[in-house]
């Protein structure tokens, strides 16, 4: 397991708080890029809504039921193809990162996945990062400010460096 320490990895801490590709206020400015993605990921549960909201249906969903920790209860997921992880607060389990490896691989066959975690999803953009084909697209929110999206190639060296610093256990 991998874990983020509040004294020891401030400066991760702080870096993890800014966004790791582009980010735009409005979800609505976004949509003529997320429809050009070839592959599509996105984590968390108000940028999955966001997606549903629109018809658009990413590949794989990795979500916790929760929206800046409160209880958050999807009305449909839209696939029956869910996968379930558990990974506490401030860590990424073996667990998460077997499962975002297996839903990886059967999201080959063109139908979406979801993760639903127990515990919290935040860190898994990072594995998927780093597991994910170069031309995949990844959505996650920024707290308060919007929706970032990022492209794998652009951001593997720098999860990468985000990885490195976390606490092995």
């Amino acid at each position: 397991m991998l874990r983020l320490d509040a004294e020891l990895n401030k400066d991760v801490i702080a870096e993890l708080k800014k966004p790791l590709g582009k980010l735009y206020h409005d979800f609505e400015d976004a949509i003529d890029e997320i429809k050009s993605s070839k592959f599509l990921i996105s984590v968390g549960d108000a940028t999955f809504s966001n997606l549903i909201k629109y018809e658009l249906y990413p590949n794989l969903a990795i979500i916790d039921n929760l929206v800046q920790r409160k209880n958050y209860d999807h009305d449909v997921i839209h696939t029956e193809n869910i996968l379930k992880s558990n990974n506490p607060a401030g860590t990424i389990t073996e667990d998460l990162w077997e499962t975002i490896g297996k839903a990886l691989q059967l999201c080959g066959n063109g139908e979406c996945y979801v993760i639903d975690v127990d515990g919290e999803e935040d860190l898994a953009v990072l594995p998927c990062i780093l597991m994910a084909s170069e031309d995949t697209t990844i959505l996650y929110g920024q707290p308060n400010e919007g929706l970032v999206i990022l492209k794998v190639s652009d951001t593997i060296k720098k999860a990468q460096t985000l990885i490195d610093a976390f606490i092995e256990e």
